[in-house]
């Protein structure tokens, strides 16, 4: 299923993302921000569980900010297996 979340506090203002029906994550998007970082980001995270993504990127921070691009990823990806847990 595809996912939009509209970021909060980063550079970048979206991240656009799939979960399968298995929980992996594929064809990860950010629109804003520092172009290699998030194609970086991207191609580390493309085939992952989301569990696991959580779990690896969840409470990284961006300088004295207290999020970062990949944190939002976190972030968006706990809503998403929140969601699918209610279900």
């Amino acid at each position: 299923m595809k996912y939009r979340y509209k970021t909060i506090g980063t550079c970048s203002q979206q991240i656009d993302f799939e979960v399968d029906d298995d929980g992996i994550v594929h064809n990860v998007q950010y629109f804003g921000g520092c172009n290699g970082n998030q194609q970086g980001i991207s191609s580390l995270v493309e085939g992952m569980s989301a569990e696991v993504v959580v779990g690896r990127l969840k409470g990284i921070r961006c300088g004295m900010k207290p999020t970062s691009c990949p944190d939002q990823l976190a972030v968006a990806l706990e809503k998403v297996l929140a969601k699918r847990s209610q279900q």
